[in-house]
């Protein structure tokens, strides 16, 4: 509809005024977190459901292993930031590996969001679960399973990859991921290009890599505090 009187024009940019400061107040933390945002304390450990495109998984998440990246993790999932995020690096007998958002405007904003570097406390056993990155001080929001025993990740690079924490149950289901688009290093395979998911979003992996599977709901659904 078009107003065009002056009375109604006062109206509509009050109005509109409103409308922007409905907005503001309902200001989404994925798009514009703030430092207490990013500062935010998780629990000692936490339950994770992972509603998969291949089953349900169970993950547990222990603050002990790795604070900062237990409490990013715990932001991450009260925010909803990785429902419908796609499993785009399958390597067989070695990681699976997810976390880039679906949504490419998301992406601009998590994509540089690191925390520093943590000891490695834990393993990278079977089922255990850590942050993937490129180097020292670079993880953010990817993550990965074990799906083998990969000791040699706790000292890769001088830096190791230290676990947050492992999965309770579903491992077959991880085990089955999609593993058609070739990952492992040195192949000639079509692996996903980082770039173009965290630029184009869903939208690419849907056009050029719709079989890869994905989570459609990650949720929280129970906490343990104060030793308890």
């Amino acid at each position: 509809m078009t107003v065009t009187s002056k009375r109604f024009g006062t109206v509509a940019r009050a109005l509109t005024a409103v409308v922007v400061l409905v907005a503001c107040s309902r200001r989404t933390p994925l798009l514009a977190p703030t430092p207490t945002d990013l500062a935010r304390v998780g629990p000692d450990s936490f339950l994770v459901q992972l509603e998969t495109t291949k089953g349900i998984v169970e993950l547990m998440a222990h603050r002990a292993w790795s604070p900062l990246g237990v409490d990013r993790m715990y932001f991450l999932l009260g925010q909803g930031y990785y429902d419908g995020a796609r499993f785009f690096r399958v390597v067989p007998g070695f990681v699976v590996q997810w976390g880039i958002s679906r949504d490419s405007a998301i992406n601009r904003v998590w994509n540089d969001r690191d925390i520093p570097d943590e000891p490695v406390r834990q393993s990278n056993t079977r089922g255990r679960i850590s942050y993937a990155r490129g180097g020292p001080n670079t993880r953010s929001v990817q993550l990965y399973v074990n799906l083998a025993d990969n000791v040699r990740l706790d000292t890769a690079t001088a830096f190791g990859f230290p676990p947050i924490g492992e999965v309770r149950s579903g491992m077959t289901v991880m085990d089955s991921m999609f593993a058609g688009y070739s990952c492992r290093r040195g192949s000639q395979g079509t692996c996903p290009d980082q770039d173009s998911i965290q630029a184009q979003g869903e939208p690419f992996l849907a056009r050029v890599y719709p079989q890869l599977d994905l989570i459609r709901k990650a949720r929280i659904v129970r906490e343990w505090r104060g030793g308890r």
